[in-house]
């Protein structure tokens, strides 16, 4: 089973331009309480470095590029997020990382429950801790 849930978003459109979208309980396997979106990451710079307790998210690179590891504590998978019509799902329970973003980079990301800083998991040894409990 990979770790890396990457979904074809259907891109409709005309010779007017193109639209996707994206909605809850169709091609986003949660009902979408949070959106935010990252950009103007400096160079060199890395995001994410946590876990959720019970948070799902799906992220899609609406623009440029970043590099996205996921790690489940057995195995880590990598994954260059570069369109617009794609997503990919992070489930709960999964260490995440971004590297790599380009300049222009905007990383769009749905949640499916509001910010609780109770549900993050911070801490890589914490995190393995959690996994070898359960």
């Amino acid at each position: 089973m990979s770790l890396v849930d990457l979904v074809d978003l259907q891109v409709l459109g005309d010779e007017r331009g193109q639209l996707v979208v994206l909605e809850a309980q169709k091609n986003v396997p949660f009902d979408i309480k949070r959106v935010y979106f990252l950009m103007g990451t400096r160079p060199g710079v890395s995001r994410g470095f946590h876990a959720h307790r019970e948070l799902l998210q799906a992220a899609i690179c609406v623009s440029g590029q970043c590099r996205m590891l996921m790690n489940d504590g057995l195995k880590i998978e990598e994954v260059i997020l570069n369109s617009s019509s794609k997503a990919i799902f992070i489930d709960k329970m999964i260490w995440h990382e971004m590297h790599d973003f380009s300049s222009d980079c905007v990383l769009l990301v749905l949640a499916s429950d509001f910010y609780n800083e109770q549900d993050y998991i911070r801490d890589y040894s914490e995190f393995i801790g959690l996994l070898n409990r359960a």
